[in-house]
């Protein structure tokens, strides 16, 4: 079977419940004014990215290795806030995916960049996502695409939601011990909406880190 990134059948508890409608597709659809899961703060509206990103962050941001082997390529194709912080919360937003897919590499839970990008909840939904990865026999391939990303703050400024859309289609589970990539062929299940809840690290410059994250797959509006 086809490992996807993050499978959310092993989702820590709480997911389930506070899950969130993707990309503003049905009647559910948070309202702009929704506060952030989690966040003391004020209403917000999702404010769209205005400037290119760039190339995704590699080596050793905030002195923490989040690199990848060769054959798992995470794309973040989104645009950087004009806020500060917004933009130093959506680049850790990627180092805690990067970080994640770094620990099922490695085969660790405990690898510094997963403890470095994630606290709480967050901390626990990657321990389990990797856990699972190893006990299944199974590393990653392939290509993950980020996209149409969005943002809020908390009226605080400590805490701050990224929102996106995940294509999978094209990334794969590998099984370590043989080397085989297991391949299925693209369905809706691919595609994913991602919200993760970003919060300051007050004694770290710069640094955010993962504190929850809500996820949907078969989202048909990030198709």
């Amino acid at each position: 079977m086809k490992r996807r990134s993050l499978p959310v059948a092993v989702a820590f508890a709480t997911t389930a419940a506070l899950l969130l409608t993707a990309c503003g597709g049905g009647d559910d659809k948070p309202d702009d004014n929704d506060k952030i899961a989690g966040a003391d703060q004020g209403t917000a509206k999702p404010s769209k990215s205005a400037e290119p990103s760039g190339a995704p962050a590699e080596g050793k941001p905030d002195g923490v290795d989040v690199s990848l082997p060769a054959d798992m390529n995470l794309v973040f194709d989104w645009q950087k806030p004009k806020d500060k912080n917004e933009a130093a919360a959506m680049e850790d937003a990627a180092n805690y995916l990067r970080a994640i897919y770094r620990g099922v590499d490695k085969r660790t839970t405990e690898d510094a960049a997963v403890t470095a990008y994630a606290t709480g909840e967050g901390l626990h939904y990657a321990e389990t996502q990797i856990t699972e990865w190893i006990k299944g026999g199974w590393t990653a391939t392939g290509t993950r695409r980020h996209y149409d990303a969005s943002t809020r703050s908390a009226s605080n400024g400590s805490s701050v939601e990224i929102a996106f859309c995940s294509d999978a289609s094209k990334f794969y589970g590998k099984e370590v011990k043989t080397g085989k990539v297991l391949k299925t062929e693209a369905s809706l299940k691919d595609f994913g909406y991602y919200k993760i809840i970003m919060v300051k690290v007050p004694t770290s410059e710069g640094l955010w880190q993962a504190s929850k994250v809500y996820v949907e797959t078969g989202v048909e509006e990030c198709r």
